[in-house]
């Protein structure tokens, strides 16, 4: 078992025409027809139902794809409207030339309440600690930094339809810890802290904090495995067993809220580190380039989403952080993002930052 001192920086934080049967449909050198060769019973009950224009061509891709399974004809229908719509916002946007791309992904049938209600905890008060003792150094920052380069960051995971953002980010961060201190790597369970972590105000799939999963994991006596306490992506029963720890944190320190100079600095120097922003309707729909936005709060109360910060760099004359998300490996740049750094972007600097330090073996 690891015993591992956690340092805690900041203050957290989706009527078609039916199909035409005419010569057209039926062509071999159709495209549809193509699809539809390559494509199981129900991706071709979809193309007669919604129609064989290019965007049901695309939204049969899909379907196939991300391995959508719908109700009925009705549900059908209805999911292709929603893709539909969503497609057009990517593509509008795309054409605008910004500092970043969006694409089509697994969200791209969901409406933005379905997406926030499955992928999103509910906005926290993020806004606990005002000061705090990371301390500074003269030292100058590299330019750019990556700590995938050091082979300390886990694999991307993948939160399911479950609120539970924040568990992610802690696991990731303390594995991150882990693999720097041991020179191996290890998965920490999720599910343990959806399960178990309510008393420290946190609240399972619906939601909760970092830090204060930071505090549990410390007052509780450590984190278990992930194979020893799988993730199951709903809220259950408490099963944590001593005999099964990973981990244990041993304390914390905070940065002063909206100190975007010390989590760089704790970036840097230290290790990955977790932090929290508010996700706004077009985010989900991210998948390169330095993600900026007008409309997303700055405030620590509007913050809804925890992940890990990997590192920092430029591109294009934009700084940016570099951050690992819970989407799954497909979702945006391999499951990562650049967001746009030095403007308090979505509130990312006024969010909980948190990251471990292994000190004993």
């Amino acid at each position: 078992m690891a015993r591992v001192l956690l340092l805690v920086v900041g203050v957290l934080i989706a009527c078609a025409e039916g199909a035409r049967a005419g010569s057209e449909f039926l062509a071999e050198d159709n495209p549809i027809r193509q699809v539809v060769d390559g494509l199981h019973e129900l991706e071709s009950s979809i193309l007669q139902i919604v129609g064989n224009s290019r965007r049901a061509f695309s939204f049969a891709r899909f379907v196939h794809k991300y391995g959508k399974r719908y109700d009925n004809s009705e549900e059908i229908q209805r999911r292709f409207e929603i893709f539909s719509e969503n497609l057009r916002m990517i593509r509008s946007h795309n054409k605008k030339g910004l500092s970043y791309t969006m694409g089509v992904n697994e969200f791209t049938d969901m409406t933005w309440d379905e997406f926030r209600k499955h992928r999103l905890g509910a906005a926290q008060n993020c806004s606990a600690t005002t000061r705090g003792n990371h301390k500074l150094t003269d030292v100058t920052l590299p330019e750019t930094k990556d700590w995938r380069e050091t082979g300390i960051v886990s694999p991307v995971k993948n939160q399911g339809h479950c609120g539970s953002c924040w568990t992610f980010s802690t696991t990731g961060a303390l594995e991150a810890a882990y693999a720097q201190a041991f020179g191996k790597g290890i998965s920490l369970s999720e599910q343990q802290l959806v399960d178990c972590a309510g008393a420290f105000n946190n609240f399972g799939c619906h939601g909760g904090l970092p830090s204060q999963a930071f505090e549990y994991i410390k007052y509780n006596g450590g984190l278990d495995t992930e194979n020893a306490y799988p993730y199951t992506g709903k809220n259950g029963d408490c099963k944590y067993s001593s005999e099964n720890v990973g981990v244990q944190v041993l304390d914390s320190v905070n940065i002063t809220l909206g100190a975007e100079d010390e989590l760089k600095h704790a970036v840097a120097f230290s290790r990955p580190v977790s932090v929290a922003f508010q996700v706004v309707s077009g985010f989900r729909a991210y998948k390169s380039g330095v993600y900026t936005s007008t409309t997303c709060g700055s405030s620590p109360m509007d913050v809804n989403h925890a992940v890990l910060a990997v590192g920092y760099g430029v591109e294009n004359g934009i700084p940016y952080w570099l951050i690992k998300n819970s989407w799954g490996a497909d979702w945006g740049d391999n499951g990562y993002f650049k967001m746009e750094m030095g403007k308090n972007m979505c509130g990312v600097k006024k969010t909980v930052h948190l990251y471990g330090y292994c000190p004993c073996g």
